[in-house]
């Protein structure tokens, strides 16, 4: 299966709405991360062992009802998924949490949740610095331009590198769900090859929203190593 090739012109995310300052885009950040840890240890809750373990099969790190980590913190790409994703006839953990939650329509809480429950799974290209805080990064799946606020990325990722991430937009810029992947474009084939045949025929986007294409790259990180390349991942611990 070959993915299709990225043809359109790219196009920018976020229009004009630029805040000023870097230090008022890193405090409204820290406020928007502080509370999406939160939100995602409350959503762990409403997630059962079996549903955890079936994940982790499903990436290779676990066998029957044993984990198999080299790494303690391969536990959070479970996570991801256990949140973000489920088959067709499930429903998803973000969204069952979100049927609960009592937030204020226009609270930050409420915000942060319905960008969890938009979120995107993307592989970025960093382009450059953002003038304001963070980088931009074209999202090569959706041929668009995306403003990445994240303290640690923006401190270690230069321009031409790639990182598959889950993408959490709760305005005019984007964060991490918590977990990435360096990405290698000679890491294609080996996904391409967990993917089903058919899916080779859809548009990338479509591809991306496929919870099989997460489940694919990181069963392919995780086989390449990806924990020794990596120092913090950023999602909380499950209580």
């Amino acid at each position: 299966m070959a993915l299709p090739l990225v043809q359109q012109q790219l196009t920018l995310a976020w229009g004009d709405a630029v805040p000023s300052t870097r230090e008022g885009n890193l405090a409204r950040y820290l406020r928007l991360r502080e509370i999406s840890k939160r939100l995602h240890e409350e959503v762990l809750r409403f997630i059962s062992g079996d549903t955890l373990l079936n994940h982790a099969r499903r990436i290779g790190s676990a066998q029957g009802k044993t984990l198999l980590l080299e790494d303690m913190e391969e536990m959070y790409y479970v996570y991801d998924l256990a949140v973000y994703t489920a088959p067709a006839d499930r429903s998803r953990a973000i969204d069952r949490y979100a049927k609960s939650a009592k937030f204020e329509a226009q609270s930050d809480e409420q915000l942060m949740l319905d960008a969890m429950r938009a979120s995107q799974f993307a592989i970025l290209l960093i382009e450059q610095r953002h003038d304001a805080a963070g980088l931009i990064a074209t999202d090569i799946l959706r041929n668009s331009k995306v403003w990445l606020l994240d303290v640690g990325l923006e401190s270690s990722m230069d321009a031409g590198e790639l990182i598959a991430t889950r993408l959490i937009t709760p305005g005019p810029f984007s964060m991490t769900a918590g977990v990435n992947v360096p990405f290698e474009i000679e890491m294609l084939e080996p996904i391409c090859a967990l993917l089903p045949q058919r899916m080779g025929n859809s548009k990338l986007s479509r591809i991306a929203e496929d919870r099989r294409f997460a489940e694919a790259v990181y069963k392919v990180g995780l086989a390449d190593g990806v924990m020794d390349r990596l120092a913090y991942l950023d999602l909380p611990d499950r209580a």
